[in-house]
């Protein structure tokens, strides 16, 4: 408050929701200030060793099969449509005309404060600013989409349902905003099966995810609880228990097809209750272990959801390596990942561990429905290999989906296209990882190409940020690190790539330079 980083009422409320939960956690901490800072925040404090928080986790007396050659699917075989959706944050508060420009977290409501001018006020659709999603878009975008798609197979659903007024939420409003998503997808897509993963904005407080051993009062059995209740809708009873548990599950959608949906919360570093232990919170990893060699051993191929990605540095270093480890391990049987949690349009990587060249799978990153921050509302339809002897549930295409705000709240009606599609804007022979691999490194040469990944990676917002060379390099960095802080080996090959043209140019155009300087000499001296 005295350095006006937030107003008065954020600070005081935030204190308010997580004080207690944090100084528990201290008190019962045993680690460093050093250890700490390196836990949380990552490679910026160094990485001080602490043997509570290095574990590994224990793989089956199974050899790894033989790889197979990546081979590109089978043209003209049949299909499935998939939709993916993420972080709705619906605002049941949005109010169209208020102030967006209230200097906190989450504006656009009735509380934001006086509209002191008129591009101040909030768009009747939503909003660029620090705002949220209002019922009115939500509902114009599953209208569409049930409208424009209407033989979607099943829906992924990546989590982050309740808005970014993270000061000033109860345990009840949160789950008040799930049970108002649940039933909107309902009323849309009654009998199109839905597969949720857990968001880290579903908790009050948000980020607050303890482990099963902690009980009382601070347990998060409140939402878990929720959550199978409401999930039953789509699930079967079986999945129950790992819900309960640890708000994960696994179910087979059709013979020889699997799909694991992952609490991507225990990796969250920003989930406080991780500094007691972060050992393999809720023995999730091992349970995922499990489910995969059961799917090996039965020839199933598996779709991994989550939320947060195993890449981005809000995921713990240590949980990240493991999960990384696992998706090589079982890199026949995993053929798709999917997550959300950024709001942008991109991708991660995971590479062999002791051939760092060769490409092994590929996590899709969804593109948000909140225009929070900066960003159009979109969603993501997949192209994925169906029913046939051979099948390996592979992605043939993406599409991203988006709606013009800037357009809508001009022109009062919003209108949803398609932005691109994968296969035809990148010009892809096809979305096996090593096509994906190609084009980081093409993105890293032809300026052009990455430009229009950019506008992409902003779903083609009007108010999209520059990039410069340095963020260039920090982009496709990120398109390469399918594992968290550690971009020092994730990244080398794609900088040095860079740093090598960037030289490249410079020497150009000091030759191109030197050469009219010549050329202007000897025609003035003749």
């Amino acid at each position: 408050m005295s350095f006006k980083i937030e107003t008065p009422r954020v600070c005081m409320g935030i204190i308010y929701l997580m004080a207690d939960e944090v100084v528990y956690v201290v008190e019962n901490l045993v680690m460093s200030p050093d250890e700490v800072c390196g836990f949380l925040i990552g490679d910026i404090c160094g990485t001080p060793y602490n043997p509570y928080h290095e574990w590994r986790v224990a793989f089956p007396p199974v050899p790894k099969p033989p790889i197979p050659q990546p081979e590109p699917p089978m043209e003209g075989m049949p299909t499935l449509k998939v939709l993916h959706l993420s972080d709705t944050h619906f605002d049941p508060e949005y109010r169209a005309g208020s102030n967006a420009d209230c200097g906190e977290p989450l504006c656009c409501r009735a509380s934001s404060g006086p509209v002191k001018s008129l591009d101040k006020r909030a768009g009747l659709w939503g909003d660029y600013r620090k705002c949220d999603t209002p019922l009115r878009t939500i509902e114009s975008m599953l209208d569409n989409i049930a409208y424009l798609h209407p033989n979607i197979d099943y829906i992924i659903w990546t989590g982050d349902l309740p808005p970014h007024d993270i000061w000033n939420q109860t345990r009840e409003s949160n789950l008040n905003v799930m049970r108002a998503t649940v039933q909107q997808l309902m009323d849309y897509f009654p009998y199109t099966p839905i597969f949720p993963a857990l968001g880290n904005h579903e908790a009050a407080p948000v980020n607050s995810f303890p482990p099963p051993y902690i009980l009382g009062d601070y347990s998060v059995s409140w939402l878990y609880d929720e959550l199978d209740r409401q999930w039953r809708r789509w699930l079967p009873q079986d999945t129950s228990p790992s819900i309960r548990k640890g708000a994960f599950y696994s179910v087979l959608v059709r013979p020889g097809f699997r799909i694991i949906s992952l609490n991507m919360n225990y990796c969250n570093n920003k989930n406080w209750w991780l500094l007691i232990n972060s050992t393999d919170p809720a023995e999730e990893l091992q349970w995922f272990i499990y489910e995969l060699q059961g799917a090996e051993d039965r020839g199933e191929k598996v779709h991994v959801l989550g939320h947060i990605p195993p890449g981005h540095h809000d995921c713990l270093k240590i949980w990240s390596h493991n999960y990384y480890k696992i998706i090589n391990r079982f890199e026949s049987t995993i053929t798709a990942q999917f997550f959300g949690h950024t709001h942008f349009d991109e991708f991660e990587l995971f590479y062999d561990e002791y051939d760092r060249h060769r490409v092994t799978n590929i996590a899709y990153i969804g593109p948000s429905v909140t225009s929070y921050y900066k960003l159009n509302p979109g969603y993501r339809i997949y192209t994925i290999e169906g029913e046939y002897t051979g099948s390996q549930k592979l992605v043939l295409d993406h599409e991203t989906w988006v709606m013009n705000l800037d357009e809508a709240n001009r022109d009062g009606v919003p209108r949803w296209y398609q932005l691109y599609s994968a296969k035809r804007a990148y010009n892809m022979r096809n979305l096996l990882p090593e096509e994906w691999n190609s084009l980081v490194y093409k993105m890293a040469l032809e300026d052009d190409l990455f430009e229009k990944y950019l506008r992409f990676y902003w779903k083609n917002s009007v108010v999209r940020e520059p990039c410069d060379p340095e963020c260039k390099k920090r982009m496709l960095c990120d398109l390469k690190s399918g594992r968290s802080n550690d971009r020092k080996h994730t990244c080398a090959k794609i900088k040095k790539q860079i740093e090598n043209r960037e030289w490249k140019d410079w020497k150009n155009w000091i030759f191109s330079g030197l050469t009219i300087t010549s050329l202007a000499t000897w025609w003035f001296w003749g």
